[in-house]
This record gives structure tokens, sequence and C-alpha cells, in this order.
């Protein structure tokens, strides 16, 4: 059995197409990323890999049309991860471009009370967020200033006992994983 090297790396059809092909696709699941899959509790559980798994299997023949070279394999990744790159430094450089595809902070807790509507928009419940809280021994919400689900998911905390200069009299600011 002998190997046929050039079938391996000849590109199977236009370097052009693949980019076009790769770019639609990143560009649809982009948006719809963005738009329903905004963010969750800072964790990657079982299902969200296997959605991904899923919308990978689902999107492969999409951009690449069935591909056969190591070459046309190289330049759909190389698309995607160029068009990664590009909106990770226009998000950096742009702010309101940082604004569009990353949801800003929000508010879970203010001066110990929580913000119920807030909770309710990103699908949280309540025993979810005492969990967060319980992680850096907070067992009341009364025993917090501030808490926000940054743009990643994590949970910021804010205990009470913080000058208003942001410097601790008490606990350092904790992060939930």
């Amino acid at each position: 059995m002998s190997i046929d090297w050039y079938e391996m790396f000849a590109f199977s059809m236009s370097p052009l197409e693949l980019f076009i092909r790769g770019t639609v696709i990143y560009w649809f699941l982009l948006f719809a990323f963005r738009t329903f899959l905004q963010r969750d509790l800072g964790a990657v559980g079982v299902a969200d890999i296997l959605v991904l798994v899923l919308i990978a299997d689902a999107s492969q023949n999409a951009m690449a049309g069935e591909y056969k070279s190591i070459s046309d394999g190289l330049v759909l990744i190389c698309t995607i991860l160029a068009w990664n790159v590009l909106f990770d430094h226009l998000c950096f450089r742009f702010p309101r471009i940082r604004r569009l595809l990353q949801p800003p902070a929000l508010r879970l807790i203010q001066d110990g009370h929580v913000l119920r509507r807030n909770l309710r928009s990103e699908n949280l419940t309540l025993d979810e967020l005492m969990a967060k809280l319980r992680e850096h021994e907070i067992t009341d919400v009364a025993e917090v200033r501030e808490a926000f689900m940054e743009s990643d998911g994590v949970i910021t905390v804010i205990p009470r006992g913080r000058d208003a200069a942001g410097g601790a009299k008490g606990n350092d600011r904790a992060r939930a994983p």
C-alpha cells in the first residue's frame, strides 16, 4: 500500500471557497453563541461539550464541502483561528465592539439585596447564587455589598467591610469559579 502524497496535500477545492465557507459558518456560530448561549456560571459541563461537538460535526460539512486533503483542512482551521484572533484584538482596541460581543458585568446583589430581575435574565436561581456565595464562606446575602456575573460567567463577590476606595477591611475580593 503506497501513500499518495499529492492527494494528501493538494487542494481538493479552491482555498478562497474554503475561506468563504469558514467565514460564513464562523460568523453564524458567533452570532448564535453570543445571542443564545451568552454565558454560564463559569463552568463547562458535559452538556456544553456535547453541544459544541454536535455543532462542530453539523457545521463541518457546510464549512468544508467534504474536503479531502490536509491542506483543505489547514486553510479552514486557519480561517477560523484568524477570525477568532481578529475579534479578540478588535474587542481589546474598540470598546463599542467589546460591548457588542461581550456582555457587561451584571449586578446580582446590591447592598445585601438580591436583584431578582437580573437573576431571571440569566436563568440563575437563588439556590445557584447561594451555592456560589457559600464557596467563599458567605452564608447570608446580607454579608455581600455587591455581586456581579462577569462576561465570562464568573460571579465576583465584594463582601461588606470594604471601604469606598476599595481597600480591604476584611476579606479580599472573592471570585467564584
